[in-house]
């Protein structure tokens, strides 16, 4: 039977409206394809640079968003398997295989890798320890001073490329800003180092010298006075003004600490710049009683004081710029006690042959009385 023009023109209709709709479920899966893939063209920062990431990069990217599915207005976007994102990064520059990715997370690490994962708290654990100002080199040697006897030793390149993955990095120094204030008219002691500070003993050149220090609460002032021998610090003292009695307060603790030690200070000389806290009465009558004799370099030389000017520097890029900001005078003290017990007792020196200033002495002093001791008899 030939159907009639009305029934003709309704079934074309129906025709119409079904290729219009299947028209309409291909647009819509083109929609989200699309939606999906501009959003996984977004969450690829790794392609921004130059050169083709690693590999292991590129697999650690397709294992966080492998089975991802993104949802859209108009219901739930596609979900990406390995094969589509492996696709899409070849397409965008990062060429990989899925059997390169199936290969890659179905291998065993290598021995390289787990010493990687086994070194990389220890040495995230040791520069922390130590102010997190330590470079890759103190932490090389730090790590083989305390690894067991029976243990590998660890190759400082190896150190080096674990610490930039681990984005750690040893403090740099900054500039350092001038506190001397000289008295022209007021007589100054002659200069008995010549900008040699290399004595071959301890208690033949001490050097002392002030830095200031910014807090919440105004500013503080921090004087130390160090034995050239070993860089060690003798004594400190913290104040929140630049008077006599700062300087004078680090140089007792210095000879109280050379005392208890039962050392004599005779011969010793002690050298500062021409600050006129340095060139007070007090300061120098302490000198003469102590039998101690005063140094000072040229006018406007820093290095004529470069020794304890290095020293400060330290002390404010490992503690002061580290740990800041710094409320007040009592917290500061405390935090610049704890640092110098660190710096004398922790803190290697290449200097000192990567001992810390405290074993450089003991180490000069056991060598120097070894020889006395085995002549002795009875």
């Amino acid at each position: 039977m030939v159907p009639s023009g009305r029934d003709r023109c309704w079934s074309a209709c129906r025709d119409d409206e079904r290729g219009i709709g299947r028209v309409e479920a291909v647009e819509a899966g083109e929609r989200r394809a699309q939606a999906c893939q501009r959003d996984f063209e977004v969450g690829i920062d790794f392609l921004r640079g130059r050169t083709r990431p690693a590999t292991a990069l590129i697999v650690a990217y397709i294992d966080e968003h492998v089975g991802l599915r993104h949802e859209e207005a108009d219901g739930p976007g596609l979900r990406w398997g390995v094969e589509s994102i492996c696709a899409a990064l070849t397409e965008l520059g990062a060429k990989i295989a899925p059997a390169t990715y199936y290969e890659h997370t179905g291998r065993r690490p290598t021995a390289r890798e787990v010493r990687d994962e086994e070194l990389k708290p220890k040495i995230a654990k040791v520069h922390e320890a130590n102010y997190g100002v330590y470079g890759a080199r103190k932490v090389w040697l730090t790590l083989n001073r305390e690894r067991p006897l029976d243990a590998p030793p660890i190759a400082r390149c190896t150190v080096e490329r674990l610490m930039s993955e681990l984005g750690l990095a040893g403090a740099v120094r900054g500039k350092v800003k001038r506190t001397t204030i000289s008295d022209p008219k007021q007589p100054k002691p002659a200069d008995h180092v010549n900008r040699n500070f290399r004595p071959l003993a301890p208690d033949l050149l001490w050097v002392a010298d002030f830095t200031y220090v910014s807090t919440w609460s105004g500013w503080c002032y921090t004087a130390f006075v160090i034995d050239a021998y070993a860089r060690r610090i003798l004594g400190w003292s913290v104040a929140t003004t630049m008077t006599s009695q700062l300087v004078l307060d680090a140089v007792e603790q210095a000879i109280w600490t050379r005392q208890r030690e039962g050392k004599d200070l005779t011969g010793l000389i002690a050298h500062h710049d021409h600050g006129s806290q340095y060139l007070s009465l007090a300061y120098s009558e302490r000198l003469d009683a102590a039998r101690i004799k005063p140094s000072t370099g040229a006018v406007g030389s820093s290095f004529d004081n470069a020794l304890a000017e290095s020293i400060n520097g330290l002390y404010k890029t490992e503690l002061i710029k580290r740990r800041g900001p710094w409320k007040g005078f009592d917290d500061l003290e405390l935090a610049t006690a704890e640092w110098v017990d660190w710096y004398n007792h922790r803190r290697t020196f290449e200097y000192c042959d990567d001992l810390t200033p405290v074993e450089a002495e003991s180490a000069h002093y056991a060598h120097h009385q070894a020889p006395a001791e085995a002549g002795v008899s009875n």
